[in-house]
């Protein structure tokens, strides 16, 4: 694969800059440096700018609002906006649920609900993890019984990003005990007004409310919102997790933090010269760029297979190492900041905070990016089962 830009993509690469610099708003792009918290709105504003340029799915084929873009077009935006320090787009709705809908949604699906992803009616969330079905996903007990025209469900799920301003979950539940684990599963859209529904706050480390649970007690679910078959659900939730696992990646991102590790490598003093100049620490930052020019390849490949609409074991091979590197480059930041990745005040990472920063300012999020970024090896599949997913692909087991 040809990884040198044409004069096209050169000129494409000039537009989304030029539109980021017209485009983005300095408030949303100073929060996102400096590793302050975004609020809903934050995220709804920014939403709210790309889809007005046309920009906001990339990846959905043009009749439905997607953009025609090349493999090499949507790399240059995703690394475009992340070095910009855009926000990331809330990938629920745009990224998971609607390629899911294009693939196996009926017409009607399709009509309903990828319009209003596109214009921030609905804000969706996803319901696949329990306690005790995580990476081993097929062991889900929310069950769907049908009765007449609806499901009624039952049961709970766990680590539910932004759960608590969603207005639809779209939920694995189990409708069958026959068989394979996997074969008696469903893919359904609830509407998270429902009777029954219960969000509980999870708060994490830095005191952020990011994650929650959600219990359903008798919830009436419409049939028509099943989407494809019944018990058909694990090859939906497959194919959906090939575009999370890629999202989990997370390159452009990385791209942005790496920059930003090598500008901090040159400034952090360590017994009074750059710590960029300690050997131990040089040389691992020299074996991360190596891992993420590998890496840059690697995710062009996968989007062009999830462009296709082609699951593999790639998108597993990206998820390990984008997720490891993360974690790396957190990792030297740590160790850049010293004293200054102490336990931080996370009144701190609010906008507007009036306290007197600890240290240089790029440190102050360095250890809450640090701990909540140990969760990326876990979800979306940890780490160990995408190692048996590519073992079982290579080896046709």
């Amino acid at each position: 694969m040809n990884l040198d830009f044409t004069p096209e993509e050169e000129a494409f690469r000039e537009e989304v800059r030029t539109f980021l610099a017209e485009k983005l708003p300095a408030r949303l792009s100073d929060k996102v440096r400096k590793g302050q918290r975004l609020t809903k709105a934050d995220m709804e504003e920014w939403h709210a700018i790309l889809n007005e340029r046309g920009w906001l799915a990339p990846h959905w084929p043009v009749e439905y609002g997607g953009t025609n873009w090349t493999v090499m077009q949507k790399f240059i935006f995703e690394t475009e906006t992340a070095l910009a320090h855009a926000p990331r787009v809330v990938p629920f709705g745009t990224s998971m649920l609607a390629p899911v809908l294009i693939k196996y949604g009926s017409k009607e699906q399709c009509e309903h609900y990828l319009p209003r992803i596109l214009d921030g009616t609905d804000w969706w969330c996803q319901g696949y993890s329990e306690p005790g079905a995580g990476s081993d996903l097929a062991s889900l007990k929310t069950q769907a019984v049908r009765e007449g025209d609806y499901y009624i469900v039952n049961g709970q799920k766990t680590w539910t990003t932004l759960g608590q301003h969603a207005d639809w979950i779209f939920c694995l539940v189990r409708t069958s005990n026959e068989g394979k684990r996997q074969e008696g599963i469903s893919f359904l859209l609830i509407d998270m007004k429902t009777p029954g529904i219960e969000v509980r706050p999870i708060k994490l480390l830095d005191g952020d409310h990011e994650v929650n649970e959600v219990f359903f007690t008798d919830v009436k679910v419409p049939v028509s919102n099943l989407v494809g078959e019944e018990n058909k659900g694990w090859t939906y939730a497959k194919y959906l997790l090939t575009y999370e696992r890629t999202g989990i990646a997370g390159v452009g991102m990385s791209m942005a933090a790496l920059e930003r590790l090598k500008q901090v490598a040159k400034t952090a003093q360590r017994n009074g010269k750059p710590i960029g100049e300690d050997p131990f620490f040089a040389a691992r930052l020299a074996k991360l760029e190596i891992d993420m020019e590998n890496m840059k390849t690697t995710n062009l490949r996968v989007l062009d297979a999830a462009g296709r609409g082609v699951p593999t074991a790639e998108s597993s091979m990206l998820k390990i190492r984008g997720t490891e590197i993360r974690q790396e480059i957190n990792d030297l930041m740590v160790r850049a900041a010293g004293r200054y990745a102490q336990p931080f005040v996370s009144e701190s990472l609010e906008e507007g905070f009036n306290g007197e920063p600890v240290g240089p300012e790029w440190a102050g999020p360095v250890a809450s990016q640090y701990f909540n970024n140990r969760k990326l090896s876990i979800f979306g599949g940890s780490n160990e089962v995408q190692r048996e997913i590519i073992t079982k692909a290579i080896l046709q087991l």
